[in-house]
């Protein structure tokens, strides 16, 4: 939907008004990029930007509805538009005028362009405003894509710059930047620029030039010592020492990591699909795929038992001073 829109932008059929819903940013921000190019002819586009959390829809009408001066169509920007979603009544930031905004979705200025950002995963499709909305605008939903179209778009922005990646490159990608789209496009962009005139992103160097996040080596540290691999545990562990990371901070991190497998495991044995799976623990399909492809897939009794060790190391660290690194190495040497 979002290549469709975004084509249509390009040649210049841009509509007056456009809803964007949904957690991923990245569409957020390249919708609002697009159409700035498109807007702008010889002089930049005329913008303005509003919180709805601070100031009230009223101010994002009239300003819509005033003729820009230094372009030709203005982008009016209005983010958080809280009231498309479902609250409490009494909990709302602001009090808008949602009676007006009805009336002047039916006929929105022509001169002005107007985003209104909803980021979040559900609108209410009970309210009026909602309705009027989905009727009168471009609606647009921004959620990370499925763990294929995901692939899909990593080698559609590779191709950008001129360069091709493997099916392992795109799997260690993404196991290192997650699935946030914008943090991939920037790791693409910095990747590809190192290579130069060479055309291949391999594994290795993804490896090498992708910074680590704190959660992928907890992931990581895990993996290896379920794995048995407590050399590669330890080494990853005091690499993070020497990032100065606490102890009990990667305890809470492996416990964690511990009950999602746990759970991932739990629901494929009740005949959960891969996907279903990542709804229901809300967590990208693709780590999802990690966990079930794993040939060293621990039991639940070994999962339980590093769960509850982690959990007396926990309280050691809460309760006594000194060396306190040692604990979580010594859970990490020794094999369950």
């Amino acid at each position: 939907m979002f290549t469709k829109v975004w084509n249509d932008i390009i040649n210049g059929q841009i509509a007056p008004v456009y809803c964007i819903f949904g957690e991923e940013s990245y569409f957020v921000d390249e919708t609002i990029k697009r159409l700035k190019v498109s807007l702008s002819s010889t002089e930049e586009v005329e913008t303005m930007s509003f919180d709805l959390d601070e100031s009230p829809v009223d101010l994002v009408i009239d300003e819509a509805d005033t003729f820009p001066f230094f372009s030709e169509r203005k982008l009016v920007i209005a983010k958080n538009a809280s009231f498309l979603k479902a609250a409490e009544k009494g909990k709302e930031k602001i009090d808008h005028n949602i009676k007006r905004l009805e009336n002047w979705l039916v006929q929105p200025p022509n001169f002005s362009v107007t985003i209104f950002i909803a980021p979040y995963e559900k609108l209410d499709e009970r309210k009026k405003i909602t309705k009027l909305m989905k009727e009168s605008s471009v609606m647009l939903q921004a959620e990370t894509p499925k763990e294929n179209d995901l692939a899909i778009w990593i080698r559609n922005e590779v191709s950008t710059y001129d360069k091709k990646i493997s099916d392992d490159a795109i799997d260690k990608l993404v196991e290192m930047v997650g699935a946030n789209m914008m943090q991939l496009q920037m790791e693409i962009e910095k990747i590809s620029l190192y290579l130069g005139d060479d055309k291949q992103i391999t594994s290795s160097l993804i490896e090498e030039l992708v910074a680590k996040t704190l959660e992928h080596d907890a992931f990581k540290m895990l993996n290896a010592y379920l794995s048995h691999n407590h050399a590669e545990a330890l080494q990853i562990y005091h690499d993070l020492l020497r990032q100065k990371e606490e102890p009990i901070m990667l305890v809470g991190l492996l416990a964690s990591n511990i009950r999602t497998m746990n759970n991932v495991f739990y629901l494929q044995k009740k005949g959960y699909h891969p996907n279903q799976i990542s709804k229901q623990l809300k967590i990208h399909p693709y780590r999802v795929k990690l966990m079930l492809e794993n040939r060293n897939r621990p039991s639940e009794e070994r999962l339980l038992k590093a769960l509850k060790n982690l959990s007396e190391i926990d309280l050691q660290l809460k309760s006594v001073s000194g060396n306190r690194e040692r604990f979580l190495e010594m859970f990490l040497l020794k094999a369950l």
